[in-house]
């Protein structure tokens, strides 16, 4: 039995909510469980200077924890003068997650940069911000479209993404972090809305897994992505 009494294939309660910061030309609040993370997105007129000239345009992603997202405060990295590197290699794997599946040449030679901003954090924090930055990276194309900033949809597909993991020796969907913190296996899925794959993370703690098992918890972060595309494309109907 899972802490979370869920069953093995069974996702927390999600929820993507838009337009919750008055500013932002995107923004999407997206909860997994007790997982909550603001999305934001922002239109910056021009881009990175290494395109300038280029025709392509560039989104990106910031991602932070708030000090009391967690149990117990967390230094805010601003203190420290740097990022962390899990906080660099998040925000990474958030921006090519997000370019997979936009044509940046079609956004023309503009940013935009999507800021993910954990409130409260019961795991899978990276898995949610690429869910709901998708929704805010929607909206916000969806400002530029109206005021005739692009004139075509940018957007070829969906993107989201699901933790699998092997608890007490059981493949199971959404791991929170009860589950996480003492799983045998632990893995990240990032696919788009048609099936593709855009990054496996996986990472054995104690023994190494089998290909049978990550052929099982791919087959649950398919179930998985497939209930988070449909809640996407609900939550922007």
């Amino acid at each position: 039995m899972r802490p979370s009494k869920r069953a093995p294939d069974q996702m927390r309660p999600v929820s993507l909510e838009r337009g919750v910061a008055r500013y932002a030309e995107g923004s999407c609040l997206v909860k997994f469980g007790e997982t909550h993370v603001l999305c934001t997105a922002s239109l910056e007129e021009r881009g990175p200077a290494w395109l300038r000239g280029s025709g392509k345009g560039w989104v990106t992603a910031e991602y932070s924890m708030l000090p009391r997202a967690t149990q117990e405060r967390t230094r805010r990295e601003v203190t420290s003068g740097r990022p962390s590197g899990r906080t660099q290699e998040i925000q990474r794997l958030i921006g090519r997650s997000l370019r997979a599946v936009v044509d940046l040449s079609a956004i023309g030679e503009k940013q935009i940069i999507v800021d993910c901003d954990v409130l409260q954090a019961d795991g899978g924090t990276r898995t949610a911000s690429i869910t709901g930055a998708w929704v805010a990276l929607h909206d916000c194309i969806q400002w530029m479209r109206s005021r005739s900033i692009i004139t075509t949809q940018p957007l070829r597909d969906h993107v989201a993404a699901i933790s699998c993991g092997i608890a007490q020796g059981v493949p199971v969907l959404d791991l929170d972090y009860a589950e996480d913190s003492t799983a045998e296996t632990d893995a990240n899925f990032v696919m788009t809305g048609t099936g593709g794959i855009v990054e496996v993370q996986g990472t054995a703690e104690g023994k190494p897994f089998s290909s049978d098992e990550l052929l099982h918890l791919m087959a649950l972060a398919n179930k998985g992505i497939a209930e988070l595309v449909a809640l996407q494309k609900k939550a922007v109907a």
